[in-house]
């Protein structure tokens, strides 16, 4: 009955790993919608396909992209599309202060210190931890902590893929939770704003819309990653028995440990002032008319704070220990940083034009209104309904890998739709968040997998896709049992998601 069971299981991985190579690059993909927006646009016009708005009771009809209008307005907005698209601009502002943060060495030396300084019986748990932190950054958690994972519990005669493991579910089986704002939060809440907008074009929503939810999120992540790494992975593992040589790992130099201090009262000092201009009632980044705070400058220009955040602590680290000695050293940094995004860029241009030309037709407004009511007409809203999208999210994540990807398809259908039940957009792409995190262990579609496999290898050679997949299968399952189940006992208790995020709208 095993071997039955196995056998299903590898032949479906088969078939995804299959499914997913035939899909062309996202780039092309967003190209290709894109394309399809403007026939369907065109054939919607000619069946006079429409729809009644709930709110005012206006006649909502296709606009056709092939027609003179159409064509005329694709010519003169391809290019605005592209420089408006809110992703594009919270991203690249961000990593200005991300590559200076992860060039000067930062980041790596937080991960270590973190990992280093933990007691014998919490280093499971922080490895997870340290994976959760790794989001601040763009590769750090990939690229050095599931390697030192592995290395650290070789080092503590532990099993090497265990620790691989551990730091492989924090760092990419908890995407979707973090104690900070990372770098995918802008593009996730940039592409959330643009979908709400295509049924109202006053909803703006910032990239700490998720902050509150994504914070419990991480000790759960912490708590479940450690527990399954050592009551379930590490048993079933047994003994390391291979021939892999033991690397020590280097301990934090004086020079390092003063770096860390001084970004670290850096930070302290940057934390103090913002909190200055918020806190006293005529403080200047306060609404200066309500005095609110959430709907404040200080939330509207929340990305310059996070920019702030990471390139402040980068300089003086940077200066301490050498890696940042001028401007120049700086510069190459954000250079650097910034030759990551090329691929970004070429996504982002392709995925504006399909979303823009999604939202000028009206086809996203009467899929939502449509959509909506027949969900409503089927009973599927509430809490089954949000269950039913995490599950949607984790089904389609098998297939593309991708986070802001899936989340430029799937927003302009979903956000707007889930608006027209009530709920927030907040609400919408935390449910994605989850579903968008729980199956990256288990997918070979997630771009850094064989790049999981290659560190598993150095410990045996025998290790391949089905090892990591078959080894991470806990992690997916109690995550999504346990993470889906903290969605629903949030939206029971009829808590904000994060700053300016409630559940419902108004």
């Amino acid at each position: 009955m095993k071997s039955f069971f196995s056998k299903i299981f590898s032949k479906s991985l088969d078939y995804i790993e299959i499914i997913g190579n035939k899909l062309p690059h996202p780039a092309t993909l967003f190209g290709l919608l894109a394309l399809i927006v403007v026939i369907i646009s065109w054939v919607g016009d000619l069946i006079s396909l429409q729809a009644v708005h709930p709110a005012d009771q206006s006649l909502i009809t296709v606009r056709s992209l092939l027609s003179g209008d159409g064509i005329r307005w694709i010519y003169t907005n391809i290019t605005f599309n592209f420089v408006n698209f809110p992703p594009l601009g919270y991203v690249l502002a961000v990593m200005i202060g991300i590559g200076v943060a992860e060039g000067s060495g930062l980041f790596t030396i937080m991960i270590r210190s973190l990992v280093l300084n933990a007691p014998k019986k919490l280093i499971t748990g922080a490895i997870v931890l340290a994976g959760i932190i790794s989001h601040l950054a763009s590769e750090a958690g990939y690229v050095v902590l599931i390697p030192l994972g592995a290395v650290i519990f070789h080092a503590l005669g532990r099993h090497p893929m265990a620790g691989l493991a551990a730091a492989f579910c924090g760092v990419s089986g908890g995407f979707g939770a973090n104690f900070l704002i990372g770098s995918v939060d802008p593009i996730l809440a940039g592409l959330s704003q643009s979908a709400a907008q295509i049924l109202d074009p006053t909803e703006t929503v910032n990239p700490a819309v998720n902050f509150y939810f994504m914070f419990i999120s991480a000790f759960l992540v912490v708590v479940l990653g450690t527990w399954v790494t050592d009551k379930i992975v590490e048993p079933r593992l047994g003994k390391y028995k291979g021939n892999a040589e033991k690397i020590e790992i280097d301990q934090i130099t004086p020079i390092e440990k003063k770096g860390l201090k001084w970004a670290g009262l850096s930070l302290l000092a940057i934390v103090i002032l913002l909190a200055f201009t918020i806190i006293p009632e005529n403080g200047i980044f306060r609404n200066p008319e309500t005095k609110e705070v959430l709907h404040s400058p200080f939330f509207e220009g929340i990305i310059t704070g996070i920019l702030i955040f990471f390139l402040v602590p980068g300089l003086v680290y940077g200066a301490i220990v050498g890696s940042i000695k001028n401007d120049k050293d700086m510069m190459k940094h954000i250079i650097k940083s910034m030759g990551t995004l090329s691929t970004y860029i070429v996504l982002v241009f392709f995925a504006a034009q399909f979303v823009y030309f999604f939202r000028y037709s009206n086809l996203g407004l009467i899929l939502a209104i449509d959509g909506a009511q027949f969900l409503k007409n089927v009973g599927l809203t509430g809490i089954p309904l949000i269950v039913a999208f995490v599950f949607l999210s984790a089904f389609i994540n098998m297939f593309m890998g991708s986070a802001s990807a899936k989340w430029a398809i799937m927003a302009p259908v979903f956000v707007p739709m889930f608006m027209l039940l009530g709920y927030h957009p907040g609400l919408t792409q935390a449910a994605f968040r989850i579903g968008d995190s729980v199956t990256n262990l288990i997918t070979p579609m997630m771009s850094y997998f064989a790049l999981i496999v290659a560190f598993a290898q150095k410990y045996d050679e025998k290790y391949g896709i089905g090892t990591i997949i078959s080894t991470m299968i806990p992690y997916t399952v109690l995550f999504t049992i346990f993470w889906t189940a903290l969605l629903v006992v949030w939206m029971l208790l009829g808590l904000p998601v994060g700053p300016d995020g409630p559940l419902y709208l108004n």
